[in-house]
This record gives structure tokens, C-alpha cells and sequence, in this order.
């Protein structure tokens, strides 16, 4: 499936730096995480305990697509979402900067 250049451009792509990060109690999988944007804060629920500890996520930067509708999960407000890559073996790396940057920069 293509996507029009337009339809791409509405998606709000930032760089957020992780400020707290916290396993969700009752879950094997996922972590809460707060992210600074600049002018926003949000959080966001992700499944990446398999792969990371929660203390090794604070203060990393990663990229965060933040115009999705916001979903509760285990009963959590996620209001953005951490992008991540995986690989054929199911490793999952999150996606970051290769150098430093202003938090809230956009991604075109």
C-alpha cells in the first residue's frame, strides 16, 4: 500500500527524551514511559521489557509519532508511541538520533 507524500506529512514525528520510565505492575511486557517534547509532555505504553530495562530507558532520546489517538492500555493512558525497529530474529532496537539534538525536533 502507497501513501500519498500528504497523508505522510500529517503524522507528527518528534525527537522525545525518555524522563521517567516505570514496569507496569501486573504486566510481563510492558513499561510506561514519560517523554519530554519541549513544549509537551507525554507518556506512552510500550512492549519493549523483553528488550530493555526500564532504568536503561531514562534519559535516551528516541523518536515518538505523537498525533495518534490515544489509547488506554492495562488501564494507562498511552498519548504517543516509541518507534522501534525488529529484525526477522524479533530483536527490538528503539530508534534514536545518531547525535545530539533539541528535544521536540521534528522528523520530515
Amino acid at each position: 500500500m502507497e501513501v500519498a507524500f500528504e497523508e505522510f506529512q500529517k503524522i507528527d514525528i518528534r525527537i522525545g527524551k525518555i524522563i521517567n520510565a516505570n514496569q507496569i505492575s501486573g504486566s510481563k511486557n510492558l513499561i510506561k514511559i514519560s517523554v519530554d517534547f519541549g513544549d509537551v509532555k507525554k507518556q506512552s505504553v510500550s512492549g519493549l521489557l523483553r528488550w530493555y530495562k526500564p532504568e536503561d530507558l531514562v534519559n535516551k532520546m528516541g523518536v515518538f509519532v505523537l498525533n495518534l489517538k490515544s489509547r488506554k492500555v492495562m488501564g494507562i493512558e498511552s498519548q504517543c508511541m516509541i518507534l522501534a525497529a525488529e529484525d526477522s530474529k524479533g530483536d527490538v532496537v528503539v530508534l534514536q538520533p545518531e547525535r545530539e539534538i533539541e528535544i521536540g525536533s521534528r522528523i520530515r
